[in-house]
């Protein structure tokens, strides 16, 4: 386990622009892939020029202060200056604080990356280290097609109703006003898989999410916890689902259902207010659209808000990530008690589920998103030739909701995984 307290690394990044490149994927490891990637934009990160790996208090500021280090020490050779370039890191962090899970960071040795239609190498290495070559590395062909295999969680459709009712008994009695409860998937792929397939199949078909790999952490999130660039801070916020329709006429009615059903609209206005009550004290001209747009998805349409404002000076992504996280989107309104039902009422561990994935770079920008549609691999437990993984679906319980309507939402929320893993 690093510790950030002793971290002293000098680091030198150098970031050149390179011809585009027409699949980066297939430049990541095969087995423990790191990749962020949106809208045929991508980040590639190759080996490991600096980690740490860590439990954290819930403050969260020891992270904060490690990177500040880094980037303190860091020398940086970046004529390209797009976000992504020079020093990044990618990172992802538990759900909850006392989760057994840990946080994981990692700084590449080499990051390959394209942006609007600009495409670059970053190679990163300690001050002191050998100077490393300035070709390209190789590319891995990917390896053949594999299938996982997939059964229940330790939480099963009827323990999850069960759980909802829980859940509502709470709200009735005044504890929480809304708690987001999830259910678990649990299944193996065979030793040796190439996950890149996984990665590449979940940006095909979720080309507007957030499609990420970061220590083992695969999804395609389609809700963005923060972005910070140039000062500029913008946050997604997605509460209130609905599967799309067969056809046209129900599809447009399952959107206009979503749109007003009283239930959804109060379950998304209670996340909209955590997040900018969590923003305010980091930023100015906070502004955020009144009514909810509806965000459609290949599986499910989704009641958005978007949010913006202006970064207070000296503050970073990491920073917004603490204030931030976990958002009512994915946990409850208040959060701290919603917190604490969670753990008495899911018979698991969240793990990374529902926390914050993304990167950062050395000025304090960076993309986050909120690790959902996502599967958990243990990359370093396999078992009779299979890895073992987990996969999680939430829904927000507020007064109102149906226990069985809520796990058919977690069954439209497995789709994109589970889907991908097949």
């Amino acid at each position: 386990m690093s510790d950030p307290s002793f971290s002293r690394a000098r680091l030198r990044a150098v970031t050149r622009q390179i011809d585009a490149v027409e699949d980066l994927l297939e430049y990541a490891s095969p087995h423990e892939p790191t990749v962020w990637s949106r809208r045929g934009d991508m980040l590639v990160g190759i080996g490991s020029a600096l980690a740490f790996t860590g439990r954290l208090r819930p403050e969260g500021t020891e992270l904060t202060r490690w990177w500040h280090e880094v980037t303190a020490a860091a020398e940086i050779d970046d004529p390209v200056r797009v976000p992504g370039t020079g020093l990044v890191a990618f990172g992802a962090l538990p759900f909850d604080p006392e989760s057994a899970a840990m946080a994981s960071f990692t700084v590449p040795a080499v990051i390959l990356g394209r942006r609007d239609g600009r495409s670059w190498v970053t190679r990163i290495q300690q001050v002191d280290g050998a100077e490393t070559p300035a070709a390209l590395p190789t590319p891995t062909p990917y390896g053949p097609h594999w299938s996982a295999t997939v059964g229940p969680g330790t939480l099963t459709p009827d323990g999850y109703q069960d759980a909802v009712r829980a859940g509502l008994d709470e709200i009735r009695a005044g504890a929480v006003s809304k708690v987001v409860l999830a259910r678990d998937l649990a299944g193996t792929v065979p030793a040796g898989s190439d996950l890149r397939r996984l990665v590449r199949a979940l940006a095909a078909a979720y080309p507007d999410t957030w499609t990420f790999a970061v220590d083992g952490l695969i999804g395609a999130s389609p809700e963005t916890l923060v972005t910070v660039s140039g000062g500029t801070v913008t946050a997604r916020v997605l509460a209130g689902t609905v599967a799309r329709g067969a056809d046209a006429d129900a599809d447009t009615a399952a959107s206009v259902a979503l749109a007003t059903s009283a239930k959804d609209l109060d379950e998304h206005q209670y996340a909209v207010q955590s997040v900018l009550a969590a923003l305010r004290p980091h930023t100015s001209a906070l502004v955020s659209e009144e009514q909810p747009f509806m965000l459609k998805l290949p599986n499910v349409w989704h009641l958005a808000t978007d949010v913006e404002g202006a970064l207070d000076a000296g503050a970073s992504a990491l920073d917004l990530l603490g204030a931030l996280h976990p958002t009512a989107a994915v946990a409850g309104t208040p959060t701290q008690t919603a917190i604490e039902l969670i753990r008495r009422l899911e018979p698991f561990d969240r793990a990374r589920y529902a926390g914050p994935v993304g990167w950062i770079d050395a000025h304090g920008d960076g993309e986050w998103a909120i690790a959902l549609r996502c599967a958990q691999f243990d990359l370093e437990t396999g078992r009779n030739g299979r890895i073992p993984f987990t996969a999680h679906a939430g829904a927000g319980i507020v007064a109102g909701s149906d226990p069985e309507a809520e796990m058919l939402e977690t069954r439209v929320k497995f789709r994109p995984i589970i889907d991908a893993l097949a």
